[in-house]
């Protein structure tokens, strides 16, 4: 496998709208009941969504290809999770998904990086993930990066709230 990084551009929103309702459905599709799933996918993975996104400068979105096919994304920019002490200055990881055959050989490690490169490109800030409450793999490879725990909120997807919880790292100082 030749797994490479890229950054994503506006021919993508179709690939990007595709991976991420795959990567979505597979990880999380079983809590949630067809209706709800479905019309989350349409309202948060749409092609114009993504068009959007990749429009706007104050986003990043890379993808992750295995001889040029889509395996896994990365969506970062401003912070916009629910927690008092958060701001627009600081940065969030919103999105990391990889398709199962990218996972454990140091892509999702990789795709992070970049990531959190391109979020601190002006120096540090602090820096925010949310993560499903019961998604202990993910919590843990945060934790090793230098994120705690530092809220909690529930997420809509239709009629389910899921419980999840927001991991900060401060900016590091020099």
């Amino acid at each position: 496998m030749s797994f490479i990084i890229r950054r994503a551009v506006r021919g993508d929103a179709e690939t990007l709208s595709r991976i991420a309702m795959q990567t979505f459905t597979e990880t999380f599709g079983h809590l949630y009941p067809d209706e709800d799933l479905q019309d989350f996918l349409r309202t948060n993975y749409s092609i114009e969504g993504w068009m959007r996104l990749l429009c706007d400068d104050a986003s990043a979105v890379w993808l992750l290809e295995d001889d040029g096919v889509a395996v896994g994304y990365a969506h970062a920019g401003a912070c916009g999770l629910p927690y008092p002490d958060a701001t627009k200055k600081d940065g969030e990881l919103k999105r990391l998904y990889l398709l199962p055959q990218a996972r454990n050989g140091g892509c999702g490690s990789r795709l992070f990086e970049t990531a959190l490169a391109w979020l601190e490109r002006d120096g540090p800030r602090t820096i925010w993930i949310s993560v499903w409450s019961e998604n202990l793999g993910a919590q843990r490879f945060y934790a090793r990066w230098g994120f705690s725990k530092a809220g909690e909120y529930e997420f809509p997807v239709g009629r389910v709230r899921d419980h999840e919880f927001m991991f900060r790292r401060d900016a590091k100082r020099a």
